[in-house]
């Protein structure tokens, strides 16, 4: 019997080797990283597949993965979609998809952040791909250069850790000599021991229509592409909700991470409150002046450009190897599968154009 569930997740009965992590005790059970949402079949291989209730879905993972907080989920709003693998839970007064909701109470208990550590946050499409390279870029440029960097054959999503995916299973997980983290959790629900810790946050916002935007074209990619995002789109089920329903659900709030607003509320409170600890950039001034910005970010960072950086032009090579031109023509954003998700690469690079007057 098996269990295609959120984060992506195969979840197979006396499995040995683990591939991946929903951030969920699954004991004896094999992790096989693949899509997204939840595509719930429960029978033996090869029996006809079968949907079942919004109800039986949470019982069944319940059970298949010992899900940790599945008494205090019971009790919470919930907005269903129009198939159980779509439902939103209301947390802290955000909406959340099951699985990014475990982690999240779960992250709220185990995580313990380091002094040095540097929080990238934001909601979705709002400039995550872009605030990851080039924090990436700022921090590790003594290591590499636009000719040696991993951007140049990594997507900048599987160049640093995912906090909902990579450290939901294992709280203490790092990648190696790399301060950054990155989250699409709210600051209301940040652990506490992020904000008690006086550690570094970076959110990046945007114009939410064009947020919406971008999302609407990244859900039709993956749609496409035939995979599912992690815990956001399920691209058969995705394919029978119109942009006009989508839409009046992101301006109702009832989005994941939603309500938008709310979210960027949150940060640029907490960047008015601890200007020294919270850095709120805007994507649209951030596309407008990079090269100011980008100082900014390295000084906030607590990596400032030396005099002799600022000669050599390194500020200016690391603008031009994040820019959108540069990173959307590398072979490795252009073809593959990011790992985190099961997405198309492409689906992260590609250009937005829908005309927004269509919309609003």
């Amino acid at each position: 019997m098996w269990l295609r569930s959120g984060l992506g997740t195969r979840v197979e009965e006396g499995g040995g080797k683990q591939i991946g992590s929903t951030g969920n005790d699954v004991g004896e059970m094999e992790i096989d990283k693949g899509a997204g949402m939840v595509d719930l079949w429960c029978g033996e291989p090869g029996e006809e597949e079968q949907r079942i209730s919004s109800k039986d879905y949470e019982k069944t993972l319940t059970e298949k993965t010992n899900m940790r907080y599945a008494e205090i989920i019971s009790t919470l709003p919930k907005t269903e979609g129009i198939n159980p693998s779509l439902d939103l839970y209301q947390y802290q007064g955000f909406w959340l998809s099951l699985f990014n909701l475990d982690a999240a109470i779960f992250l709220q208990e185990q995580f313990k952040p380091k002094p040095e550590e540097i929080f990238l946050c934001s909601s979705l499409k709002t400039g995550t791909t872009w605030l990851k390279a080039l924090a990436f870029a700022i921090v590790t440029r003594d290591r590499y250069d636009e000719f040696t960097s991993p951007l140049l054959n990594t997507i900048p999503h599987e160049c640093l850790p995912i906090m909902e995916i990579d450290l939901a299973k294992d709280p203490s997980y790092r990648a190696p000599l790399l301060p950054l983290l990155a989250t699409h959790i709210s600051y209301t629900s940040l652990p506490k021991s992020i904000i008690e810790s006086g550690c570094k946050i970076v959110y990046i916002c945007r114009e939410p229509k064009d947020a919406f935007t971008s999302y609407w074209h990244f859900s039709q990619k993956v749609k496409r592409g035939s995979r599912r995002v992690a815990a956001v789109v399920e691209p058969e089920q995705a394919a029978s909700s119109t942009l006009e329903e989508e839409l009046e659900l992101f301006c109702q709030g009832k989005s994941a991470f939603g309500p938008y607003w709310g979210h960027v509320l949150g940060f640029w409170r907490a960047s008015i409150e601890r200007p020294e600890i919270v850095l709120f950039l805007k994507y649209e001034e951030l596309k407008k002046d990079q090269l100011f910005y980008v100082k900014k970010l390295a000084e906030f960072m607590g990596k400032p450009f030396s005099k002799e950086e600022e000669i050599e032009g390194i500020p200016e090579k690391i603008v031009g190897m994040c820019s959108f031109t540069n990173l959307s023509n590398l072979e490795v954003n252009k073809s593959g599968i990011c790992q985190k998700g099961q997405v198309e690469n492409s689906a992260f690079s590609g250009k937005q154009l829908l005309e927004i007057g269509k919309i609003f």
